[in-house]
């Protein structure tokens, strides 16, 4: 799809899952998999991510290229966004709503004024850019640091190789372009004016996301459904597949 890589599977309505900041599309195997039998189940390769090309100029151009994405998929999609994701998906909802049939936002902390406070911002990239733009790192040498700060207690080791795997995969070009687009963008819609049907998905140990930001979402966006999932970390698809996929499974089905 252009210079966006996407791994599809199935047949079905669109549902497009985007990643997290230290992501690819191999995160969501075990989503891809589960709903390829109703689905045509389908994850990207953000810009500068995998076997996408390039670097993101910007924060939009994430929501441009998932745009263009679901057009060539069959607009409209059921779009879910996990963390960094999450915050595509609430711009893409925004600029292009006629692309998304409904919304899951899961381990996202878009729009809350915690974590876009200075010090916070400050926190996240002295441990993700400056090792890698100042000292030289690349993200190989840093993700066993990131991973221990956002995964559960209870990860297993296999969610826990497969972490470390997407980090160490990372191109620094393509993960320091999305870490400055991220941290500069702050224009989200209002959780009021989002008008698709939406699932909040959090989890209890989230360190980086917290549930109490989930569940200021959940209770702003009008009709929305939250689900916390109990013992998982930030990047819950991976750490607990199979209640992310009920939980996310129960939803769709109920747009039906």
């Amino acid at each position: 799809m252009g210079d966006i890589a996407v791994d599809v599977r199935g047949e079905g309505p669109a549902l497009l899952f985007l990643h997290g900041i230290g992501g690819n599309s191999r995160n969501w195997d075990a989503q891809l998999s589960h709903f390829a039998d109703r689905y045509t189940a389908a994850a990207w390769d953000a810009r500068g991510y995998g076997n996408s090309a390039g670097a993101v100029e910007g924060f939009e151009q994430f929501a441009d290229d998932a745009a263009a994405v679901i057009a060539a998929l069959g607009a409209p999609a059921h779009v879910v966004g996990l963390s960094m994701g999450g915050r595509i998906a609430l711009d893409l909802v925004r600029r292009y709503p006629d692309c998304v049939r409904s919304l899951t936002l899961a381990n996202t902390s878009a729009g809350s004024p915690e974590t876009a406070a200075p010090e916070k911002v400050a926190a996240f990239l002295a441990v993700r850019l400056k090792p890698l733009v100042e000292d030289g790192l690349t993200p190989a040498d840093i993700a066993e640091t990131i991973v221990t700060g956002i995964a559960g207690p209870q990860i297993s080791r296999q969610a826990r190789e497969a972490l470390l795997d997407s980090h160490r995969r990372l191109r620094t070009e393509g993960y320091v372009a999305a870490m400055r687009a991220v941290t500069g963008f702050s224009d989200f819609p209002d959780f009021e004016t989002i008008a698709v049907p939406t699932l909040v998905l959090t989890a209890s140990e989230d360190r980086v996301a917290p549930p109490a930001h989930a569940h200021l979402m959940a209770e702003q966006i009008p009709g929305a459904r939250l689900v916390e999932i109990a013992g998982a970390g930030h990047i819950a698809n991976l750490e607990a597949p199979a209640a992310f996929n009920a939980a996310l499974g129960d939803f769709l089905e109920g747009l039906a």
